[in-house]
């Protein structure tokens, strides 16, 4: 699904987000930053419907590496912090037992009051423990619904979660993760996406359509989401954006990655009602 699109597998392997964020600061990775008030006004939204159940709906963030999103939607923290935060020279020159520490008290002492039951998952199992030691996660699975349904764990876990939320992993992961989410809800839950314009999403939007969900695609504006890593990927993601119809000027043709906004909730609830 990847195409052309450079990978960086190697920095999600490692214990801590050091690499991470010293890998991506270069290109400029930033679709974080632009999700962080659309998750927060999303979460709120959702978290004030009544759906008669117990306890507050959680947050389950698909393809979450180091919790970087919860970070940003429960915590008064931006995406730039977090870039000086792991690059400094102080961070440089801990072990990763003193950065997690550091952390645990830098996370707890800007939590906001409005957080949210925070879930994540991925695969990259590393990125995961570090994101739920420091405090980001009260959960964290790395089952891989490409391959097989959701574990014991993941499924009890589902039935808690009332928003999905994805930032960038569309190119990574299909309708068949969307499915085995799903399948397991027990509360109403809404999905909210940042996905590639190089990336069809009508394959997850029919899926969520089967489960009772309509789709809505912010069309007022594209997202940036990072520079590209050389010319080859700026010539697939011209392509693969005209393959589908897209127009790259001002946008890929000008040396990033753009993404697309996608909300999808019950019809009643998208109409407003």
């Amino acid at each position: 699904m990847t195409g052309g699109k450079s990978r960086f597998d190697d920095i999600y392997d490692r214990p801590d987000p050091r690499a991470y964020f010293t890998r991506l600061a270069p290109l400029e990775y930033e679709i974080p930053h632009h999700a962080q008030p659309v998750f927060r006004q999303v979460a709120a939204e959702r978290a004030a419907l009544d759906d008669r159940l117990p306890g507050g709906p959680a947050v389950l963030d698909v393809c979450c590496s180091y919790g970087i999103n919860a970070a940003l939607l429960n915590h008064d923290v931006t995406l730039a912090d977090l870039y000086q935060r792991y690059t400094s020279e102080a961070a440089r020159k801990m072990s990763t037992t003193e950065l997690a520490a550091w952390d645990k008290e830098f996370y707890a002492t800007r939590r906001r009051p409005d957080a949210l039951p925070a879930y994540g998952l991925d695969v990259a199992a590393p990125a995961v423990h570090y994101a739920q030691q420091v405090g980001l996660l009260d959960a964290a699975f790395t089952d891989d619904l490409e391959q097989g349904p959701p574990g014991p764990r993941l499924s009890r876990a589902l039935q808690d979660v009332g928003l999905i939320t994805l930032t960038g992993g569309g190119s990574y992961i299909t309708d068949r993760t969307f499915a085995g989410l799903l399948g397991g809800a027990r509360r109403p839950v809404w999905v909210c996406a940042f996905v590639l314009r190089t990336v069809s999403y009508d394959p997850v939007v029919r899926t969520l359509a089967s489960h009772g969900l309509r789709t809505t695609m912010d069309t007022s504006r594209s997202y940036p989401q990072r520079r590209f890593t050389d010319e080859r990927e700026r010539r697939f993601a011209i392509e693969a954006v005209r393959a589908r119809g897209g127009d790259p000027a001002g946008r890929e043709e000008d040396g990033r990655f753009h993404s697309v906004l996608y909300e999808s909730r019950p019809p009643r609830m998208s109409e407003g009602s």
